[in-house]
This record gives structure tokens, C-alpha cells and sequence, in this order.
């Protein structure tokens, strides 16, 4: 019968659970001997260049390139990768010092000096692209080198997540020669010092990577060539995994068919199932007349039925989630469950009448036909069918495809739309900031200024993440207030792999990026 690997991991617990049936595997062969481990994905790069993406392009960046610190299987807080040493050297966390490996080179051989560092962060910041990192770094004040082998970020706020910052794909260390300081870069080529190198890219169809010889890091390679397939949709995907043209799926499993590969009665196929701290969500424009009146956005949320979401539209397989802050991180809370309680149209409609709205609310959602998976239509539809049926609302739907729905929310056309979130780094900080001020990663301005002048800077003074609970409890409970953000659920990562794949259940940082040097061919059992 099917072979269901159940792997369970807490992100900011340290806990990692793994139940594999089978005997330990023995290698006596070479298994690249069958070409590349083939891996499949619906999360297309929008852009080769780090310095222009803040989205699912990371994928394929944490495999090409190296961040000065990165997350070794199991970990869950960075560790030094192109570094060789990290930490703060002052008691406010705000003077953070790196010292590179010795030896470290680009792909092409050119050295990696701590110049190459201080030029990868400061054109981020300088590009600041639409769309991009920049927002990552509003706690650097400027980044200082002292010879080729020692970098210091100086900060202007204390900020403790900072090393979760220099972890995250964003911060990529590219070759200066090969990048320019004021613009992105418009090629396939890529000049990266990471585990692989990017031998060939096609849009939209495949990345090719091999072996990186002058890679010096902490990952231990368990194959030598990986091979990246990019589809349109799940349905695709798992056709070809059955059909034995791809050997591993990751990112946009369909409930469907997730249920399907459950229950499928094969011996040669696997499913590996964690939770995962991807969340989705609505997002309200203050600039549009009923969009901006907190009673509309409140009677929204008291009639949004998670549940039926979740089950009827993703077959349980994401949760109900009633806060920005996903469960399993320190910090999440429940505020929306705590305030509204469960789905009821009487409630809402007082909320309307008492704020003087009698007549039916004209609400404009818009969502993306090509990013989230292929429920999210139905997310919507079913969002339509709840609002619509409860006689408040008159909902249109509209959507477009990723590249052009990005535009579209960044230049404030749509009253009401959907997004998801993948984390940059796992702490509550991360679901919280980038949504919040006036420059945020939504296109929307959110001043929420006891968010950004007082919890947030109180919390990232905090070294110990652990003592920031209250900080960042008193920050959700300010956005279940607003409602200007309405959480819907939060996902769980599901990897399926041929069965002669090992490797699926190392494969995810506590990012849920998928790290391919894991993967790799069972020769024997």
C-alpha cells in the first residue's frame, strides 16, 4: 500500500518528528549514475537577481547562492554558512560582526571578499526595487568592511532579528564584477557561491543546476546535479511525478491530490507532511470608500467561516487560523476567534447598522490565478458564497495572473484582495513588520504607529525571542482592532517523491525553503 512518511516540525520549537517505515538504507552504488534528481514546482522565479524578489525566486537562491548565515538541518536559528563567525559585539544589538570562511569563491572562481558583501546588501538598498527586499533592512544604518575577511552592520535601532535578516535568500552575496551597484540584473546568467551552480535557465520551463566545485559551506551534498521543473498547475505536476518525468514535488500541491497520493494503492510513491508557517490572508485599501471603514472590514470578519475554508475548499489540509502570527511560533495568539468568536450575520449586521450602513456593501476581491495554488479561485468563490449569502454584501470577484496582480496591489487599484506569506525567517516579528508603515510589502500604508514606534523596536532590543510574547500579543490584538489584514489559514508543507527518493523529510528550513542538497537516490535497502 501507499508509503506515507509523516514528518512533523515545529518551527520555533525545536522539535522535529520523522516516522519512516522501512529498514535503514545502505548505499553501495553511485546513484547520480541515473542522471539529476528532478524536482517539481508550481513557484516560478520572478526575477534571477536577489536583489529584486521578495517572494518564491528564494527557492531557487538558497540553492545557487550563500547568505553569510543560513539554517543546517535542524536548526532553527541561523548558523554561519559563507561566514565563519557572526554575533553582536554590544550589549543594545546594534554593531553586528561577521568574518567570511577563508578561501571562498563565486562559481566562476572569482574570490568572495567582504567587498562582495557590502556591495550585495547596499544595492538592495539602493535598487530598492518594486517589489523587492529593501524593507528587510530598516534597521541598517550602513555596513563597513575592514580588510577582505570582516564585516560590520552598524543599525540604527536595536534589532535582534537581524541575523534572521542576513539568513533569508534576499541577502544573497553576488559578484560585484557581475552585478551592478544601481540596477538589476536583466540575464539568465548567475554568478553565486552557494551549493550549485545555475548551469542553465529556461523561464517558465526548468532550471538546471550542477555541483558547485568551489562551494565552501556548511551543506553536505548528497547529489551532484538537481534539475528544477516549473509548472502551471498541481494537476501537471503529479501527472509527471506518476509518469516518472520528475522525481519530487514542492510548492502547489492541490488538496485533490494531495488526498489522492493519501490514498493512492502504490508501493512507489511517498508523501512527506509537515506543518508549515505559510499563511493566507485579505487585505483592505484604505483608499477605497468602503474598504477603509473599519465597520465594513469588521463585518467581514465576524462573517468569514474559516472552517468551511478549510474544509471544504482545501479538504483539510490547511487549519483555520485566527491570528497574523501562525501556530507553533512564540507569540501567536488568537485574537480574531477571541473578539468575533464563530461566524454569525446577526453580529455583523449590527456592526454595519450601528455604524449607519443599511444597504447591501459593494465589495471588489481581487485574487491571482497563478500563485497560491489552484483553490485559490475557489477560496474566493467561497468567500463570495459566504458574504453574498448573508444578504450585507454585494461581492464582485475580479483576478489576474501573478506578474500583473503584483502591479495592480502595489499601485492601490484593488479594494479588497488576497495574499499569501511564506516566512522570511520564523519569528512572530516577521508576520507582523512587513505588513505594518507607510513603505510595507503589501503597497498598502499601514502607519499602525504604536506597531512600528513602540512594540516593534521594544521587542527587536530583545535577544531572548522568548521575552518578546507580550510585544508581539499587543501587536495582533492592534491588527484584530483595525482588521485591516483578515487571516484565513495556514498551511502545511507537503513534499511527494518517488520511492526511491530519500531525503524529503531534511529537505525544509525552518523557512520552508526547500534545500535540494538533501535529496538523493536510495541505491539499496
Amino acid at each position: 500500500m501507499f508509503n506515507r512518511n509523516r514528518f512533523l516540525r515545529r518551527v520555533a520549537a525545536i522539535a522535529s518528528i520523522s516516522l519512516v517505515a522501512g529498514c535503514s538504507l545502505l548505499s553501495d552504488g553511485d546513484p547520480d549514475d541515473q542522471g539529476p534528481i528532478v524536482v517539481g514546482t508550481t513557484s516560478v522565479p520572478s526575477t534571477l537577481d536577489p536583489a529584486g524578489a521578495w517572494d518564491g525566486s528564494w527557492e531557487l537562491y538558497r540553492n545557487i547562492f550563500q547568505t553569510l548565515l543560513a539554517y543546517p538541518n535542524g536548526a532553527t536559528t541561523p548558523q554561519p554558512d559563507a561566514a565563519q563567525s557572526c554575533s553582536f559585539t554590544d550589549s543594545t544589538s546594534r554593531t553586528y560582526r561577521c568574518k567570511l570562511r577563508s578561501g571562498l569563491k563565486f562559481a566562476d572562481g572569482d574570490p568572495l571578499t567582504a567587498e562582495a558583501v557590502r556591495h550585495s546588501i547596499d544595492r538592495i538598498r539602493t535598487i530598492d526595487a518594486p517589489g523587492g527586499p529593501a524593507g528587510l533592512l530598516g534597521s541598517l544604518d550602513r555596513v563597513e568592511t575592514t580588510g577582505d575577511s570582516e564585516i560590520v552592520f552598524h543599525l540604527n535601532q536595536s534589532d535582534a532579528t537581524f541575523p534572521f535578516v542576513l539568513a533569508t535568500p534576499a541577502m544573497s552575496i553576488v559578484d560585484p564584477d557581475d552585478y551592478p551597484a544601481d540596477s538589476l540584473r536583466k540575464d539568465t546568467e548567475v554568478h553565486g557561491s552557494g551549493p550549485y551552480k545555475l548551469q542553465s535557465f529556461e523561464e517558465d520551463d526548468k532550471a538546471v543546476l550542477v555541483r558547485n566545485d568551489n562551494y565552501r559551506g556548511f551543506a553536505k551534498r548528497e547529489n551532484d546535479a538537481v534539475t528544477i521543473r516549473y509548472f502551471k498547475d498541481s494537476g501537471g505536476m503529479v501527472k509527471a511525478l506518476r509518469d516518472k518525468q520528475i522525481d519530487v514535488t514542492y510548492r502547489g500541491l492541490a488538496a485533490d491530490d494531495i488526498l489522492a497520493l493519501q490514498e493512492h494503492d502504490s508501493e512507489d510513491l511517498q508523501l512527506v507532511d509537515g506543518a508549515g508557517t505559510d499563511i493566507s490572508y485579505l487585505v483592505f485599501n484604505p483608499k477605497d470608500p468602503w474598504a477603509k471603514q473599519p465597520a465594513v472590514r469588521k463585518a467581514v470578519a465576524q462573517i468569514v467561516d474559516r472552517g468551511a475554508i478549510a474544509h471544504k475548499v482545501y479538504k483539510d489540509t490547511v487549519d483555520p487560523l485566527y491570528s497574523m502570527v501562525p501556530k507553533g511560533l512564540t507569540g501567536h495568539a488568537t485574537g480574531f476567534f477571541d473578539d468575533y468568536g464563530d461566524p454569525s450575520v446577526p453580529k455583523a449586521r449590527k456592526i454595519l447598522t450601528d455604524a449607519g450602513i443599511t444597504q447591501p456593501v459593494p465589495l471588489t476581491l481581487w485574487y491571482t490565478t497563478d500563485r497560491y495554488g489552484s483553490e485559490t479561485a475557489l477560496m474566493f468563490q467561497e468567500l463570495k458564497r459566504q458574504l453574498d449569502g448573508s444578504g450585507l454584501f454585494t461581492v464582485t470577484l475580479k483576478s489576474r495572473p501573478w506578474k500583473s496582480y503584483v502591479v495592480g496591489y502595489q499601485k492601490g487599484e484593488y479594494p479588497v484582495f488576497g495574499r499569501g506569506w511564506f516566512p522570511d525567517f520564523p519569528d512572530a516579528d516577521n508576520f507582523i513588520a512587513p505588513f505594518v508603515g507607510e513603505h510595507n510589502a503589501l503597497g498598502t500604508p499601514y502607519p499602525a504607529k504604536e506597531i512600528t514606534g513602540q512594540l516593534l523596536p521594544h521587542s527587536r532590543a530583545e535577544s531572548n525571542r522568548a521575552e518578546t510574547v507580550k510585544d508581539m500579543e499587543a501587536a495582533q490584538q492592534h491588527l484584530v482592532n483595525d482588521a485591516r489584514l483578515i487571516p484565513l489559514w495556514q498551511g502545511r508543507q507537503f513534499v511527494a517523491a518517488d520511492d526511491d527518493i530519500s531525503g524529503g523529510e531534511q529537505a525544509l528550513d525552518p523557512s520552508t525553503i526547500m534545500m535540494m542538497w538533501t535529496l538523493h537516490r536510495k541505491t539499496s535497502w
